[in-house]
């Protein structure tokens, strides 16, 4: 009997899947670098978190999320 703990993407797959959750992230930083340049952090943090809240499955913000809302703060990003 197969054991389902080797049930897994093949690399390639695996690749193309994180650089689509990449391309998702970079859209919404963009967007809230667009929207929120030079206000506060907490903007850009929520604008981050609802455009890809709903694409990622059991989605939780973390420091990546503030590490760029910051940099948009700072006009890092435009």
């Amino acid at each position: 009997m197969a054991d389902l703990a080797d049930v897994r993407w093949n690399d390639e797959a695996r690749d193309k899947i994180l650089t689509d959750a990449d391309n998702v992230l970079r859209d919404a930083v963009r967007d809230a670098a667009a929207a929120h340049s030079g206000e506060s952090w907490e903007e850009s943090f929520k604008a981050i978190n609802d455009a890809v809240k709903d694409r990622f499955i059991d989605y939780e913000p973390g420091p990546d999320v503030r590490k760029y809302a910051e940099a948009i703060e700072r006009g890092e990003y435009s």
